[in-house]
């Protein structure tokens, strides 16, 4: 069974392309660990809310655009054991910068995580 790893996260809009570099640097570590896709979104249309909405739920500010993007591994117990190798990876030191993600194009305490279990998963 798959797993889904998500993420929400909210990046300047001057930094899309530096944010698109550090993604395409985590792909080339995370598939040597075991991910099987990734996938990172722009937003294109995301509305405000009443209640609540993207934007709320990462505390963006003015100027942010929101990300959306996952990462499936074949299962769960692949995605845990991953986390502890993809953070001694030297890459990690050497690609990302500071270990307290200062040098990040976004605030990674705004960011939200989550693993998920597919329950229904189509496709054309």
């Amino acid at each position: 069974m798959m797993y889904v790893q998500g993420f929400v996260l909210a990046v300047p809009e001057g930094k899309k392309d530096a944010y698109r570099d550090i993604a395409e640097r985590f792909w080339e570590i995370m598939k040597d660990y075991g991910a099987l896709s990734q996938v990172e979104c722009w937003e294109a249309d995301v509305k405000d809310g009443t209640t609540t909405d993207f934007r709320m739920a990462v505390k963006a500010e003015a100027g942010e655009k929101i990300v959306f993007s996952w990462v499936t591994w074949p299962d769960r117990a692949t995605a845990d054991a991953s986390h502890d190798k993809l953070m001694a990876d030297p890459r990690m030191a050497e690609q990302f910068g500071a270990p307290d993600g200062s040098d990040m194009p976004f605030d990674g305490k705004r960011m939200i995580v989550g693993g998920f279990e597919p329950i229904v998963n189509k496709q054309a």
